[in-house]
């Protein structure tokens, strides 16, 4: 037995083990449960009862042996595998620039909003999203009945314990900041304040309960409503070209008196008529209107002596007739394929 044990010492150290295969044949012939050495361990109950001790104890370091050359070239040949999956570089090759991305379109527009009315002598002011009834109604002269102020078309916001404050709401238009600019400031005002407003409406593809404003105020002496419309006309040729006509429609506002919608011929079907503009070849892009003299006086300016006008229009609105666009939701869903239309703009 001892002369076996020997002899399987030896193939052990002889063998040679340089690729998984070898390894494989390693295993079976001198790890595995059928291999050299389970034979030899199955020999043991055949020897003496005087030497089994002795040559037991020969046969676990023999069986220590394989199963340390074992370990030894399976860590050895795992680490040259896996080196052999990496890839090589060239360092000397140049390096492949970082692919930027594209500017959202409603970040697009917004920008050159500010741009057009920035020629123009307007500044840009800021104002809170969450807001009091104060400011968001009762200054801008909504009556307490209005619908405006009812919960289907506002966002009220929650005490802790689940009552709702019916003077604590998200903005549902940048007027507040108009109300805020003119408590703080006196005329001459001229500014325009955009940002994201709220209102609780159901998201379709014409609605949704996030969208964005840009508000103008412009407030002085003797300002008429024919600087109004100048300045209007002015941002709507800058901004969809020198060929779009431009109408001014009758309508009303709490806040302003006269009031008048603008609306701009249908830059998707080009004044045909389409279901974009319901077949009129007219879109709608802003409101407006003189400053009401209440407004005035509730912010502490006395519309004796001074006049104003204010307007307003949605970013989204303004977009998607700039970039014929027919889904609102396609601005809040991320999809990749219609970000990077834009890329480059």
């Amino acid at each position: 037995m001892l002369d076996k044990i020997k002899e399987i010492q030896q193939q052990i150290a002889d063998f040679t083990i340089d690729n998984k295969e070898k390894l494989e044949q390693f295993r079976i012939a001198y790890v595995g449960r059928k291999g050299a050495m389970a034979d030899l361990f199955d020999g043991l109950k055949n020897v003496i009862q005087e030497e089994r001790r002795a040559v037991g104890a020969e046969l676990n370091a023999l069986k220590d042996l394989a199963q340390t050359k074992f370990n030894e070239f399976q860590t050895i040949i795992e680490a040259s595998s896996d080196k052999s999956l990496e890839v090589e570089f060239d360092l000397t090759l140049p390096n492949i620039p970082n692919l930027n991305g594209s500017v959202h379109p409603l970040t697009l527009v917004r920008a050159r909003i500010i741009e057009i009315f920035e020629k123009m002598g307007f500044n840009v002011s800021d104002g809170p999203e969450i807001e009091s009834d104060f400011y968001n109604f009762t200054a801008l002269n909504f009556p307490e009945n209005h619908p405006a102020r009812e919960m289907q078309d506002t966002f009220f916001i929650e005490k802790s314990n689940g009552e709702i404050k019916d003077d604590i709401l998200l903005r549902t238009h940048t007027s507040n900041v108009q109300i805020r600019l003119m408590q703080n400031k006196k005329p001459p005002l001229r500014s325009i304040m955009p940002g994201r407003v709220y209102r609780n409406e159901a998201i379709s593809a014409r609605a949704h309960c996030l969208f964005h404003q840009v508000e103008g105020l412009y407030i002085d002496k003797n300002v008429g409503f024919k600087d109004l419309k100048d300045t209007l006309y002015h941002f709507a040729k800058e901004m969809f070209g020198k060929d779009t006509k431009v109408r001014y429609r009758p309508s009303y506002f709490p806040f302003t008196e006269p009031s008048a919608e603008i609306d701009i011929t249908c830059l998707i079907c080009k004044g045909k008529g389409c279901n974009v503009c319901k077949y009129t070849g007219w879109v709608e892009i802003a409101g407006s209107g003189m400053v009401d003299p209440n407004v005035l006086e509730n912010c502490g300016i006395d519309s004796k002596e001074y006049t104003g006008f204010a307007f307003g229009m949605g970013i989204e609105r303004i977009t998607m007739l700039k970039y014929q666009i027919k889904d609102l939701r396609l601005f809040t869903e991320n999809d990749v394929r219609f970000l990077r239309q834009f890329e480059g703009q």
